[in-house]
């Protein structure tokens, strides 16, 4: 959604509510008719109440399969009444007993009432737990952290419905890869690598989505995926090649991606078919940006093809709210009005048009979707299939039947103490100590600390929030956590370029720490930045109370995307730096915890942080991954670029204490036997190399892909804290493959480890999965050769070398 417009969106979401739910205090029941509340759509007293007999509709009939009740429900609506409910307001039948819908749910970090959906804050719920940003998740590197505040998120989501404040479709998470520094979007996802992104996807929306005991694994009620039952349904997006939102004369709206299909295959749709084929999403949400030509939500082979035939989407795929109409007013593509716009989106596999309700606009399919079957452009029967797509998903989802055993949660499942105090480990976990000379840091509690920055960071009740959030439980801002810590703190609020002179306040206290970066007017939805720097002067009244202090300062940023930092880094005065991300409702305790050593940092950059000099390198607009020696531009992310632009590292964080790595494994040699039915796959080798294997790769497609390498890391404190360390591995391809990444991380795993002990982590790495590379020409294939096992980075690493042999079976 157009950020620029988000504010007429909220402005509106009451009135939506009087249409969509009973919005009094104390409201029961998630579907109104008549005047009554009722917790499912085939309640027979609810039919009773319209006229109707429920016995005489075939789609209540729980017995059935749920697609053979689509089929019977879609099979009762007129035309009028199908194109009626394409949009995200979806107008429901009276006459067949369907009542209105709102399809429009959004809760990337926590539940939100953003968008004109049926999710509100009232007396009954008067706010949700607010958790970090994703990027500060991601940063965490911990799985079981995101599927528990995935699972957090939907009890909350799950309670609001039951008492009708609620829907039960949400489009998170955001899973784009953030392949330029200057997205204004970055906090919403997990960051640059797409497996790290592929991953967080898996783990939220199984989070989000499973019922225990209905996770897909084992029983009967499994074997039918479009029956299994889902607690909400969960929605990635925005799909594909999307990482451009407003940068000078490039917008979002009318922005080409001109895409390899390597980079698709490798980068940019790895996230979305781990989000469909492992955690089996029922929702997509294709983008705003043509790809190569062809606008995202009208191309048949990326959503029809790829993601529901290729990947088996158990669900539907849905427009970025407006997109359809982006066609035709802003890409103008191949001068379609709106009824072609519709029939091109319908027929390539999109099933629901979010759009836009504010100055007369509607949802495209709903003003033109009539016209475009009545003049022969669309099938009445792909308007069929889209609805089905969608009722299956509600049925899945309880509207029709209920879930009795989620019908008991209610406004108590709402901001508890448990869900407070997850969003502060959550904002912990993904705190990064960036910098931290002579052990500066941990603080004393003993210590008196002055707190200097901008009062919108240092009393951040609204910055933290970061975006698409809803109504916080509480917010605990730095201000409130450091000085409930602190012996004595003392404020000093700089208003943006003008911070004054530090006064003698500077030499009365133990410690400064200085709160600084970005907020939501320099980097967001609709906005990418320009530069990489600090705004508002902020560099220069940083380095004036470092000169002044007597002792060095403590700079915490806050921020989503890399910040060229260079001069702290470099000035002996700023003796340890934290990025604290945009931390949530629980920020400020999670910020004082780990300043203080209550809790000793273990997160890692989700992202590469590059001094200012690389976006002089290379336009926004490039969507290379790898170099381009023609135009001297230097690739992008950790995995093809290795400049001297690099500030920090992907993965770069340090603990207040140290680890050590040891191992047995020294190596491993791995035949691969190459099937008569398989052919190999030709590489490009670099300048110099003697001569190419028989056979150089083997294409992942059509291989078994049963071979695996395992071997067990000892991770060893050997510091004097405890602390968590996150053990990243990544895999090197053979050196002479030419055109490969660097380095590619394949697995990860946070652990704790108290101080002086050790822990043992196994790790099997499948063949086909970690050691693949995309070639040229857009296989996915395990090369010949020695490849490398990478634990770690320069501070810390482990490495042994693997030898695959591709073979004859």
């Amino acid at each position: 959604m157009a950020s620029s417009l988000r504010h007429r969106v909220l402005s509106a979401s009451l009135l939506v509510c009087a249409v969509a739910f009973t919005c009094v205090s104390g409201s029961l029941g998630p579907i109104t008719t008549n005047g009554q509340n009722y917790s499912k759509v085939c309640d027979p007293a609810r039919f009773a109440s319209m006229g109707l007999d429920m016995g005489g509709f075939r789609y209540c009939d729980a017995s059935l399969p749920y697609p053979d009740r689509a089929k019977d429900l879609v099979g009762r609506l007129t035309l009028e009444e199908k194109v009626r409910n394409l949009g995200d307001r979806a107008e429901g039948a009276a006459r067949v007993g369907l009542p209105p819908y709102r399809w429009w749910g959004e809760a990337l970090h926590g539940v939100s009432d953003t968008g004109p959906g049926g999710t509100w804050f009232g007396d009954v719920v008067p706010g949700a737990t607010s958790f970090p940003l994703v990027i500060n998740s991601a940063a965490a590197f911990n799985e079981t952290l995101w599927r528990a505040i995935g699972g957090a998120v939907s009890t909350e989501i799950r309670a609001m419905y039951n008492l009708g404040h609620a829907e039960l479709t949400y489009w998170s998470p955001n899973i784009n890869v953030v392949r330029d520094p200057r997205w204004g979007r970055a906090s919403e996802t997990p960051g640059e690598d797409p497996f790290l992104v592929g991953r967080y996807a898996v783990s939220f929306v199984r989070a989000m989505q499973d019922i225990h005991g209905h996770d897909g694994a084992t029983g009967a009620a499994d074997a039918d995926p479009f029956s299994r039952p889902i607690k909400v349904s969960s929605c990635c997006k925005h799909y594909a090649a999307y990482d451009v939102d407003a940068w000078f004369t490039a917008d979002r709206y009318t922005f080409d991606a001109k895409v390899e299909e390597r980079d698709m295959i490798e980068t940019f749709e790895r996230p979305f078919e781990m989000c469909v084929r492992d955690g089996d999403a029922s929702c997509v949400m294709c983008s705003y940006n043509r790809i190569n030509g062809v606008p995202a939500c009208a191309d048949a082979r990326l959503l029809t093809e790829t993601v529901r035939d290729a990947w088996q989407l158990h669900g539907y795929i849905v427009s970025d709210c407006d997109s359809v109409r982006v066609m035709v007013r802003d890409a103008k593509w191949l001068g379609y009005n709106g009824v072609e716009a519709t029939a091109a989106a319908m027929k390539a596999g999109l099933d629901l048009d979010c759009g836009m309700f504010w100055e007369g606009a509607q949802d495209f399919f709903t003003a033109f979707g009539l016209d475009a079957v009545r003049q022969g452009k669309l099938r009445e029967s792909e308007v069929d299939n889209a609805l089905k797509n969608l009722y299956v998903v509600l049925m899945r989802l309880g509207f029709f039947d209920g879930i009795p055993e989620l019908e008991s949660l209610g406004a108590s499942n709402v901001c508890t103490e448990e869900h407070k105090e997850l969003a502060a480990d959550g904002a912990r976990q993904g705190m990064v100590l960036i910098k931290n000379d002579h052990g500066r840091l941990p603080l004393k509690a003993a210590n008196s600390v002055a707190l200097v920055g901008l009062l919108q960071h240092i009393n951040a009740s609204d910055v933290m929030l970061g975006d698409y959030r809803g109504k916080p439980c509480r917010v605990v801002t730095p201000y409130g956590g450091i000085s409930k810590v602190a012996k004595t703190t003392s404020l000093h609020a700089c208003d943006k370029g003008a911070c004054g002179a530090p006064g003698g306040w500077v030499k009365t206290v133990d410690a400064t720490i200085v709160v600084a970066g970005l907020n939501m007017s320099v980097e967001k939805e609709g906005n990418d930045r320009e530069d990489l720097l600090l705004p508002w002067n902020q560099t220069n009244w940083i380095n004036a109370v470092a000169a002044a202090s007597p002792s060095p300062i403590i700079l915490v940023i806050i921020s989503a995307g890399g910040v060229d930092i260079s001069f702290a880094q470099n000035n002996s005065k700023i003796g340890a730096i934290v990025w604290a991300g945009y931390p949530g409702e629980e920020g400020g305790t999670a910020i004082a915890d780990v300043l203080f050593g209550k809790y000793n940092p273990g997160g890692r950059l989700p992202l590469t942080w590059y001094t200012n000099e690389y976006i002089g390198k290379i336009p926004m607009t490039s969507m290379a991954l790898r170099p381009v020696a023609d135009k001297g531009y230097p690739g992008r992310t950790y995995k093809f670029y290795g400049g001297p632009e690099v500030l920090y590292p992907f993965g770069h964080g340090l603990s207040y204490t140290s680890f050590s790595y040891a191992s047995a494994t020294t190596g491993a040699s791995v035949p691969v036997k190459v099937g008569a039915w398989e052919s190999c796959k030709q590489l490009i080798y670099k300048p110099g190399t003697s001569a190419s294997p028989a056979c150089p790769a083997v294409s992942v497609a059509g291989h078994g892909c049963q071979e695996e390498v395992s071997f067990e890391l000892t991770v060893a404190n050997v510091g004097g804290r405890d602390g968590s360390h996150v053990v990243a591995v990544y895999t090197v391809p053979p050196a002479e493959v030419d055109d490969a990444p660097r380095k590619q991380l394949v697995a990860f795993q946070r652990v704790f480890v108290p101080a002086g002990g050790a822990v043992q982590v196994p790790l099997t790495l499948n063949v086909c999965k970690a050691f693949a590379i995309v070639e040229e020409t857009a296989y996915t294939v395990v090369p010949s050769g020695v490849s490398t096992v990478l634990i770690g980075d320069d501070a810390l690493s482990f490495s042994f070398p693997v030898k695959i042999e591709l073979g004859a079976a």
